[in-house]
């Protein structure tokens, strides 16, 4: 399976793209970091950032995307730029109705290194320690989006065995995790409707 992860950014968006197989293995496919100018008119900057996530999508073809979800920061500016480039990230994914998963930086750390306070260090260091590579990808961008798609291809059901049913089967940690989702949503259509 081939995931895009994104950590959104619209100084800097870190996009990287891995090969996870049904043993968990993952291989490093491509890894860059669209950046753009401050000083830049917003609506060019995030005209460069789409027509830089439409370049990797159209090269390297993902199955899933992951994009990291924006959650509240002290500096509003920060959190704007960065749900502006998560919307274009998931607009490039519906338009090739692409699977996409959202996953919140402490879910991506207790992923990838077991903690989820982990710092951008040991981060990176698993990073490069899952795809075997000799150094950290730099900048921290670049290694977070990584993260984001070895996290996400890990929490995806796995391939191997089926239920009754003929959908793969689900770890206990997934059901539980899909429950939990399903309840979110459940929730919020019913305050909705209310």
């Amino acid at each position: 399976m081939r995931v895009l992860g994104i950590d959104p950014g619209l100084t800097r968006c870190g996009v990287g793209v891995v090969d996870v197989s049904s043993t968990r293995t993952a291989v490093l496919v491509h890894v860059s970091v669209i950046q753009t100018p401050p000083e830049m008119p917003l609506e060019l900057r995030l005209l460069a950032v789409a027509a830089g996530i439409e370049a990797v999508l159209d090269e390297h073809r993902p199955d899933h995307l992951a994009v990291e979800r924006v959650f509240a920061q002290h500096n509003v500016r920060t959190v704007m730029g960065t749900a502006q480039v998560s919307g274009i990230a998931l607009l490039a994914a519906a338009r090739r109705s692409l699977p996409v998963g959202l996953h919140t930086p402490s879910e991506v750390k207790a992923a990838i290194t077991g903690y989820g306070q982990a710092d951008k260090k040991q981060v990176g260091t698993m990073v490069a320690k899952v795809l075997k590579l000799a150094e950290i990808p730099r900048p921290a961008d670049a290694a977070d989006a990584l993260a984001l798609a070895i996290c996400h291809a890990w929490r995806l059901p796995p391939t191997g065995p089926v239920t009754a049913s003929g959908a793969p089967g689900l770890t206990p940690a997934q059901l539980a995790w899909r429950a939990a989702e399903q309840g979110t949503t459940s929730r919020v259509a019913a305050r909705r409707l209310a």
